[in-house]
C-alpha cells in the first residue's frame, strides 16, 4: 500500500509542468586537491558491564591490554587476565580537508572480537594514522553505541547494532596534511556526475561571471580554472566565487527500480516509442486432500490412504492490449496504470518489457 501511494505521489510529480531549479557548482563538482583522507587505528575499549570480549576467544586483546598497562608503568609479564569489561576495536575517522592541528573530528568504534555491546564503554587513546603509515589524529572518549543487547537464561534481543558506536568529536588532529593550496595556478573541477552538457554549461557559466575565459572543459567530468586570469586575490577567493555560481545540471534519462517495496523512480527525460502492452495473471492452485477408507469392524483388511488432488488454474483480470504512442514520457504510462488498478510489482514487469523491447529509452537500473 505504501509503495502504490509513492508511486501515485511522483507520478504526479514527474507529469507536474515545473522549470529545473539551478544547482551551485560547489554542489555539482569536488575541487581538485580539496579532498579528506581517511584514518584507521586499532584500540581497546574498556568499562563494560561484562559484555566485552573473551579472551580465549580474542587472544589480541589480553596483547594490547598488556602492551598499554606496561607502557603506564604496571608490570604484567607472566600475568594471565580473564576480564569480560575490555574489547578490542577498530577506530576509523576521516580528516576533513584543511584541518589544522588542535580540532576534533569524530570517529567510529567497531568491535572486532566476540563482544556483545560496546554500550557504556570508553575508547582508550588510539592513535589513527592514514594510508602513508603516519599518524595524524588521537582518539579517545565515551563512546555512544548505536543499540542495545538484552539476554537471559533462555532468550536473546538485540536492537540495533550494539558492537559499534560513535564518538563525537573523539580524535583530536596532531598532525596536518601538507598542501600547498595558496600558490595555485591551475584548479580542476571534478564533476561527481560526468556528462559533457554539464560541464560544458559550468565552463560558459563561469566565463560568463568573470566576464572573460578563465575556464576551460577538458572533459566531460573536468573543468580547468586559470586562477591567474580570475585576478582573484588568491586561489581561495577564486574558488569562493565559483563554486555560488549557478548552472542547471543536464541528468542522463535513468529509471531506477526496488523490487522489495515496489517503488519506481524516474527523471523527466524518459520517453517511450510507439508499443502495444498486454498483461495478465496466472494462478495455480494445487490442493491435497487425501481420503482415509478404514476397514470394516472386526475385519482382517488395512486401513488405505487413497490420495485426492484438486488443481485449478485461474487468470486473474488484467490490462488487454493497449497502445502507447511513441513520444509518451514514462510519467504518463505510470499515471495510466495506476489508474488502472495495476499492482506495483506488475508496473516493475511490465516496464521491464517495455525496456526488452526496445521501447524504453533510459537507463533502466533494478535493486
Amino acid at each position: 500500500m505504501i509503495g502504490r501511494v509513492l508511486m501515485l505521489v511522483l507520478a504526479f510529480l514527474a507529469a507536474w509542468p515545473v522549470a529545473a531549479a539551478p544547482i551551485r557548482i560547489k554542489d555539482l563538482v569536488e575541487f581538485d586537491g580539496v579532498r579528506g583522507n581517511d584514518l584507521v587505528g586499532y584500540g581497546l575499549v574498556v568499562g563494560l558491564n561484562g559484555t566485552g570480549d573473551g579472551i580465549r576467544n580474542a587472544p589480541f586483546t589480553e596483547e594490547i591490554m598488556s602492551t598499554i598497562l606496561e607502557r603506564l608503568g604496571v608490570n604484567v609479564a607472566g600475568e594471565q587476565f580473564r576480564p569480560r569489561n575490555v574489547a578490542a576495536v577498530f577506530v576509523t575517522a576521516s580528516l576533513p580537508p584543511f584541518s589544522r592541528a588542535g580540532s576534533q573530528i569524530d570517529v567510529t568504534v567497531s568491535a572486532i572480537g566476540d563482544a556483545k555491546s560496546l554500550l557504556g564503554g570508553t575508547l582508550v587513546m588510539t592513535p589513527l594514522n592514514a594510508a602513508d603509515g603516519q599518524i595524524y589524529a588521537v582518539a579517545q572518549g565515551s563512546i555512544i553505541a548505536g543499540g542495545a543487547a538484552a539476554e537471559g537464561a533462555a532468550a536473546t534481543v538485540v536492537q540495533g547494532v550494539p558492537t559499534s558506536g560513535t564518538i563525537p568529536s573523539g580524535a583530536r588532529v596532531e598532525r596536518e596534511v601538507g598542501f600547498d593550496f595558496a600558490n595555485l595556478s591551475r584548479v580542476r573541477l571534478a564533476l561527481r556526475t560526468p556528462d559533457f552538457t554539464t560541464a560544458d554549461r559550468i565552463e560558459r557559466a563561469i566565463n560568463r561571471d568573470f566576464g572573460h575565459r578563465v575556464a576551460q572543459m577538458l572533459d566531460a567530468g573536468t573543468v580547468t580554472l586559470d586562477i591567474g586570469a580570475t585576478r582573484a586575490r588568491s586561489p581561495a577567493h577564486a574558488l569562493s566565487r565559483v563554486e555560488n555560481i549557478t548552472v542547471e545540471p543536464e541528468r542522463k534519462a535513468r529509471v531506477v527500480v526496488d523490487q522489495r517495496s515496489g517503488t519506481i523512480v524516474m527523471g523527466d527525460n524518459v520517453r517511450i516509442s510507439r508499443v502495444a502492452v498486454s498483461q495478465g495473471n496466472l494462478t495455480l492452485r494445487i490442493e491435497e486432500q487425501p481420503l482415509v477408507v478404514q476397514p470394516n469392524p472386526f475385519s482382517e483388511g488395512e486401513t488405505v490412504v487413497v490420495p485426492r488432488t484438486r488443481a485449478a488454474l485461474d487468470e486473474e483480470p488484467g490490462i488487454g492490449l493497449a497502445e502507447v504512442p511513441g513520444g509518451t514520457s514514462l510519467s504518463q504510462v505510470v499515471s495510466g496504470l495506476n489508474a488502472l488498478g495495476v499492482a506495483p510489482r506488475d508496473m516493475i514487469d511490465i516496464l521491464k518489457s517495455i525496456k526488452a523491447a526496445g521501447a524504453l529509452h533510459a537507463e533502466f537500473i533494478v535493486r
